[in-house]
């Protein structure tokens, strides 16, 4: 997986995000054609903010008294209850900026796209926020926006120790036996299972002569347990769960198991990967990302490349001394 340049998402400050470029991007639309509607928008920007960061500093109570449970549920309720209400008022009003205004540059065009995109973005927040606080209702996962900037960024939950979750585009790679990497995919709305059959299919496309190769439980399915094979000579695929016994005695092979210790040198390249700066992608949109992912395949294959002909020029001049 590789990270997306992103704070860590809640429904109240991505609510902060769209108001704020909404009031940022109407206040300097409104600037460039002499409309004077909006000349305290750092004001207004202010009180929001002053808003979102008391409602923000409010926690649920953990007390076994009912009373002061609900008496904080109240607080919370009712700052959330101020700040949407301070937000709605200024989408309104941009909306009606949007509507009245006189926009003559060709800018402007784009411009108001960008706004009215952020209003949207606004809208959604105030629901979620008013079903989740409010209406104490749990939000569907589905339904959820992890970044405004990003939004390919996806909510990933490995159960690693220590990391709950991580926010970026799950990816996948397919590396040699010398440890150069054949094929990559940025697995956008995609898991594991998915994408087993068609990273071979595809690397076999470029190299022919890829015959076997060892996977993780994740990429694990009934359905890639027999696809693999008709591309493959030999699949080292760990079933999840338990086996029966013609499983048992296939992944006990010494075949599955010699093949199977390979695999820990993946690891050991996707670290490399993740050291020399492919742990977190600055660049962008998901074309931005997946061209960061690409050029960073690139520069392992390159470095590994360099690595091995450092390791020859050092045996040839061993041999000549």
């Amino acid at each position: 997986m590789v990270k997306t340049d992103v704070h860590f998402p809640t429904d109240i400050n991505l609510l902060w995000d769209s108001i704020r470029k909404v009031v940022t991007l109407v206040a300097q639309l409104c600037a460039d054609h002499a409309i004077t509607s909006w000349r305290q928008s750092a004001y207004q920007l202010r009180q929001i903010k002053k808003l979102y960061r008391k409602l923000q500093k409010l926690r649920h109570s953990t007390s076994k008294d009912p009373v002061k449970k609900q008496n904080k549920r109240e607080q919370i309720i009712k700052a959330c209850e101020e700040y949407l209400n301070a937000v709605s008022t200024l989408i309104a009003k941009a909306q009606n900026t949007l509507l009245q205004g006189q926009f003559t540059r060709f800018t402007a065009v784009v411009d108001q796209i960008r706004i009215k995109e952020f209003i949207a973005h606004a809208v959604r927040q105030i629901d979620q926020i008013s079903r989740r606080i409010i209406k104490d209702e749990k939000i569907p996962h589905n339904e959820k926006v992890f970044s405004l900037f990003e939004p390919h960024t996806e909510w990933i939950s490995k159960g690693k120790a220590g990391v709950p979750v991580e926010l970026g585009v799950r990816t996948c790679v397919l590396e040699d036996q010398y440890g150069f990497i054949l094929h990559h995919q940025v697995m956008q709305k995609q898991t594991d299972e998915q994408v087993a059959l068609c990273m071979v299919r595809d690397t076999k496309k470029q190299f022919p002569t890829l015959s076997v190769c060892s996977f993780d439980k994740g990429f694990h399915s009934k359905a890639n347990q027999g696809d693999l094979k008709q591309h493959l000579d030999f699949v080292v695929l760990p079933k999840k769960g338990r086996c029966n016994k013609a499983e048992k005695e296939h992944q006990s092979s010494e075949a599955f198991r010699s093949t199977r210790k390979q695999h820990s040198a993946v690891e050991s390249g996707i670290n490399a990967l993740q050291v020399h700066g492919l742990d977190k992608c600055p660049d962008h949109g998901i074309i931005g990302f997946t061209r960061y992912v690409s050029l960073g395949v690139l520069a392992r294959n390159i470095q590994k490349l360099g690595a091995v002909l450092h390791k020859q020029e050092g045996a040839v001049l061993k041999k000549a001394a």
